[in-house]
């Protein structure tokens, strides 16, 4: 085929990305510039000189990366087991990996508050074991970063899945032939050819993790407010758009800088193509 109609192909995906994203997006940052009409960077220097929206950005950093770390601790081992499985029972395991994606965020977020209220199970355990007052657990950061392990987990083994199906097993026996233990041969051999996969579904967890909305907002409520609720509340509660479009610009520059850093540090594995 033709380059010219190869590259003719991608023009409706390009139109649709063009038109129902970057153009959007292009307005609802231009208030961040312009506020009253004339370019000013004034509504970034109100935010990086105000303790209170300082404190937000780094709580969204900071459970973002919290949550990242769970995924690539409890993902690795979990990717690395159905990987080793029969293609039926992988098969399996995936489908029921990815299950709770196909629920609803507002459900598994009311979820989690039958699980961490005041009146929910696990205070509900610890009362019948002798505790006399409830454990405060919902509307804190913990909360937040448990809802946000659950909803993200799944991306995480997904895609260390479908790395770790690649790795030879005679990789792994080669290393225990020459002394290597089963754990050894695994942190050795196997954690190693499967960052690459280890390092997008980091970047997958992070920005969704930071970009999240519902999850925040019913686990950490008010006062563990993060970037997301907070354009929402400048936005809508408030109506100062400017406010709300300097934050969300905030927010993609951020993303982007963790896209180009993890690119970064995948590319000497790309180089020998790993």
């Amino acid at each position: 085929m033709n380059k010219k109609w190869m590259y003719l192909l991608l023009l409706p995906g390009f139109l649709l990305v063009f038109v129902f994203l970057a153009v959007p997006l292009f307005f609802s940052m231009t208030p961040a510039f312009f506020p009253d009409g004339v370019f000013s960077l004034n509504l970034y220097r109100i935010f990086f000189t105000d303790a209170f929206y300082l404190q937000i950005f780094w709580r969204t950093i900071k459970i973002a990366l919290i949550t990242s770390c769970i995924c690539m601790l409890t993902g690795v081992p979990a990717a690395y087991f159905i990987s080793r499985k029969k293609k039926s029972i992988r098969t399996v395991l995936i489908a029921c990996t990815a299950f709770p994606l196909l629920t609803n965020s507002v459900v598994r977020a009311f979820a989690w508050i039958t699980i961490l209220g005041k009146n929910g199970v696990i205070n509900a355990v610890l009362r019948g074991l002798g505790a006399k007052e409830p454990l405060q657990m919902l509307y804190t950061e913990s909360a937040v970063i448990a809802g946000s392990v659950y909803l993200f987990l799944p991306v995480m083994i997904a895609s260390l899945t479908g790395v770790m199906e690649h790795i030879d097993d005679e990789l792994l026996e080669a290393a225990e032939s020459l002394g290597a233990s089963q754990s050894s041969a695994f942190f050795k051999v196997a954690v190693p050819l499967c960052i690459p996969g280890l390092l997008v579904g980091s970047v997958m967890v992070f920005t969704g993790t930071a970009s999240a909305y519902t999850t925040p907002q019913l686990l950490g409520g008010n006062k563990n407010m993060v970037m997301v609720t907070l354009i929402y509340q400048q936005a809508i509660t408030l109506g100062n758009w400017g406010n709300a479009s300097a934050i969300a610009a905030l927010m993609a520059a951020m993303s982007a800088g963790i896209i180009a850093l993890m690119n970064r540090l995948a590319l000497p594995f790309n180089r020998k193509g790993v």
